[in-house]
């Protein structure tokens, strides 16, 4: 019964059967309730993981125990990986998401705001600023999108029930966890892609722990919300994956009407050289080196198809992202960023 001012109402009998209704649906037990409610903490997978991190890395188990409890395997990380932009879209779809005058505008705004710490940067690296840039826009929209993932939640996921990458992403969980202790910080409030990759440049854990640098020198390699530890660690991973300063990094190509179809897209790696793609069908619009180190890349843009030889360089980007796509992506927009930085430049004279 309900009182309302001096007068007391009861309930209907529908309200009296909604709510025995509700109970009963509320407290019956069903299938894998146990299993939700304990996240991953049952997983048989995760214990195993639970007791190596203990043994190996001397993490507590109480700890570990209560943060796979709250990390919940999340279906929409299992559709996203399972259709990337990389392996779904043509180079002419691709080049709509990334090369936009929104992000060219954005990463004209970042250049500015900060030119100092990228002019260090390449001093520092040898990485020219534009391809800094690019980077962090195409992965974040130069940190506007970070991604809203929990990343322990993202890593779970992809560790236990992620069969075709369960040892990349469990050896990636590891270093998660190592990496939030390190830095002292709680692994259920940091959050990132949905392939669990954090900060400015999206840095998957390993990367995080390897390749992050303290840029400011205040002690603390910050990715997620520091701008300059950002910028410099993205010019260290790149010089820690063979960068070339000073060289090119992809170039238009013609072929001829018996190019050799073989060596086309045959490998990320430079496995030929500029010379033998030249006697194979392909020639650089642009004076390259014979000797030079290349790969044959054909990608359907949109007037059709285009042939490049990329360079050593090209071949650093991928180290980023295992793409040609994202490669030719961050290149071209790190091509248009110098231009019109160089245009404003010049306007200003």
């Amino acid at each position: 019964m309900k009182k309302t001012g001096n007068k007391i109402t009861r309930p209907s009998m529908r309200t009296l059967l909604a709510t025995a209704v509700a109970s009963l649906v509320f407290s019956a037990p069903f299938a894998g309730a146990g299993e939700q409610a304990a996240g991953y903490k049952l997983n048989p997978q995760a214990q195993s993981f639970i007791d190596t991190l203990v043994k190996e890395e001397n993490f507590e188990r109480k700890e570990l125990e209560a943060w796979f409890a709250q990390a919940q395997k999340q279906q929409s990380i299992l559709d996203a990986i399972a259709r990337p932009a990389e392996k779904t879209k043509t180079w002419a779809e691709y080049q709509d998401i990334f090369l936009t005058s929104s992000r060219l505008e954005k990463g004209v705004e970042f250049w500015k705001a900060n030119r100092e710490t990228l002019q260090r940067a390449e001093e520092q690296y040898g990485v020219p600023p534009q391809i800094i840039v690019a980077i962090i826009g195409v992965e974040t929209r130069y940190g506007a999108h970070k991604g809203g993932y929990r990343v322990m939640d993202a890593l779970s996921t992809l560790a236990f029930d992620y069969p075709p990458r369960s040892p990349f992403f469990t050896k990636e969980l590891r270093q998660f966890l190592l990496l939030a202790r390190e830095q002292q910080r709680d692994p259920l409030t940091l959050k990132g892609s949905y392939a669990g990759a954090m900060g400015y440049g999206q840095f998957m854990p390993s990367s995080y722990r390897a390749y992050a640098t303290d840029f400011d020198g205040d002690g603390f390699v910050d990715i997620w919300e520091n701008t300059e530890d950002a910028i410099g660690s993205v010019a260290n991973y790149f010089v820690r994956h063979g960068w070339q300063q000073g060289e090119s990094v992809v170039h238009r190509a013609r072929v001829n009407g018996d190019y050799d179809t073989e060596v086309l897209n045959d490998s990320l790696k430079p496995l030929h050289t500029v010379g033998k793609l030249k006697a194979k069908g392909f020639t650089p619009l642009d004076k390259l080196p014979a000797d030079a180190s290349a790969s044959a890349i054909k990608l359907e843009g949109k007037q059709g198809a285009e042939f490049w030889i990329g360079l050593q360089n090209f071949y650093a980007i991928t180290r980023y992202n295992h793409s040609r796509l994202y490669a030719m992506a961050v290149y071209q927009l790190s091509e248009q960023l110098r231009e019109a930085m160089d245009q404003q430049a010049v306007a200003r004279q």
